[in-house]
């Protein structure tokens, strides 16, 4: 038994002060608000703090890009998009053996847990070996990233990726592409070595992610979505306007509207990225259920453009963050990069906050938190509840952007105002995993990964 007092803490029907959570086998059995202080904290197996609240979920994430974060950032002959950055993301990923992978999702899973992160969807299209050829295991690479979510403690829902074409209409791969290729048959056996590599995690989810639609053909597409089986299907949609209008020339449709229309999308769905669409894109997603995956750092980073947030939010859309390329680690980095893009578009504040006298960072916090869990495949009860999985995260009063702050002040300070992280304690299934802002394993991570970051910067294909 696990017995935590919080000062204040949020709960799913707002904050509470003096709540006192019991945790039994990794989930929450008790939420009491107003608890009497009856054990001193000091006591075994109880702890007190002054601030609670839930774990986000990271719904979209490439574990093996953290490795080459900055290294894009020099401008070439011709002007820099998403393209080009591209190319610079296949050169670093064909230069990684199983090893390598590994060492840098489990740095990557720590410092999301130390950003207040509690689940990763790993996006994860890193399958063969750097000459294209299959591993003995065609699962091996998805075996790693189950063994580094395993080692940092971070709940996974793993989403292996249909990767078969480097165009619309089936256009073939690049030689920069070759480590990603599948057929249907030979996913069909990724899949099935994902699911026993995320089975002996606990409360692991597994799904599927046809990449994108320029990556996978509409044959290809129906033929592999009776292997998300009761997991949830995530795909790259309208993420650039060259995207769009390649879509276009092939199909005479965009790419949200191709997929309402043609795959039955529906709140099984999570479109990522989702930030070139028309009005009419918009209201029908949201009306199917489907989530947005938003990643405004990446996003932002890659010069994708900006989600149309409020127009999404009027139709009823859900919404959750990722941190995608992983160039920047951050809840709050991902929830104030949102916001402040929409006010930039608009020339307006508080614009994912649309009612009067709400919270910026609350609005945006609620909403990651519901579409993140429900867009990771999590069916249980969500935040600090009874029955929800023990997985929440303490802030640090003492940061000078909480002082003297309460409720959604707290959250508001964090988003827009903290200069360093307030994080202080992490537990995912009622372990703690991160205190005074430090995972409990992150020096040998980070030892790890600057071993292998530095040959693969060098260039040593060891």
């Amino acid at each position: 038994m696990l017995d935590l007092l919080f000062d204040q803490a949020l709960l799913p029907d707002g904050w509470a002060a003096d709540v006192r959570v019991r945790v039994r086998d990794d989930m929450i059995v008790e939420v009491q608000p107003a608890a009497p202080c009856t054990v001193s904290p000091e006591t075994a197996g109880h702890e007190r703090h002054a601030i609670g609240l839930p774990g986000m979920p990271n719904l979209h994430s490439h574990a093996f890009q953290r490795g080459m974060a900055g290294l894009a950032e020099v401008r070439g002959p011709s002007h820099d998009t998403f393209w080009t950055w591209r190319e610079v993301m296949y050169r670093f990923a064909l230069g990684m053996n199983p090893d390598d992978v590994e060492a840098v999702a489990r740095q990557l899973y720590i410092e999301m847990l130390e950003a207040g992160f509690t689940r990763i969807g790993e996006f994860h299209y890193l399958h063969h070996d750097r000459d294209g050829r299959p591993y003995a295991d065609p699962a091996e690479l998805a075996v790693r990233i189950a063994s580094a979510a395993d080692a940092s403690g971070i709940r996974l829902t793993l989403l292996p990726v249909f990767y078969a074409h480097g165009g619309f209409g089936g256009r073939p791969p690049t030689i920069g592409q070759r480590r990603f290729l599948s057929s249907p048959d030979s996913f069909a056996c990724l899949v099935d070595g994902a699911r026993r590599a995320a089975a002996a995690l606990p409360g692991a989810v597994v799904g599927i992610a046809p990449h994108s639609l320029r990556a996978v053909t509409p044959d290809e597409l129906l033929a592999i979505l009776p292997l998300a089986g009761d997991g949830p299907i995530h795909i790259h949609a309208a993420e650039q306007v060259l995207e769009v209008e390649e879509c276009v020339a092939w199909s005479g449709q965009r790419p949200v509207e191709w997929l309402l229309d043609h795959a039955a999308a529906d709140g099984r769905w999570c479109f990522i990225h989702a930030t070139h669409m028309t009005p009419s894109e918009s209201r029908r997603m949201g009306q199917a259920g489907v989530v947005a995956g938003l990643c405004p750092i990446t996003e932002a980073n890659l010069g994708d453009g900006i989600f149309d947030g409020p127009g999404f939010a009027s139709a009823g859309g859900r919404f959750g963050v990722g941190s995608d390329s992983n160039v920047l680690i951050g809840v709050s980095d991902e929830l104030r990069q949102l916001e402040y893009a929409q006010r930039l578009g608009r020339r307006e504040r508080n614009i994912m906050n649309r009612a009067e006298g709400a919270s910026a960072g609350r609005a945006l916090f609620d909403a990651a938190l519901a579409g993140g869990l429900h867009a990771l495949g999590t069916v249980s009860a969500a935040g600090i509840a009874v029955g929800a999985p023990a997985d929440f995260v303490s802030l640090d009063p003492t940061n000078p952007a909480l002082v003297g702050r309460s409720g959604d002040r707290l959250l508001d300070g964090w988003i827009f105002a903290a200069r360093s992280s307030p994080v202080d304690c992490v537990w995912v299934a009622g372990k703690k995993l991160v205190s005074g802002g430090r995972h409990i394993a992150r020096e040998d991570a980070a030892r790890d990964f600057a071993r292998v970051v530095g040959r693969l910067i060098a260039g040593d294909p060891a």
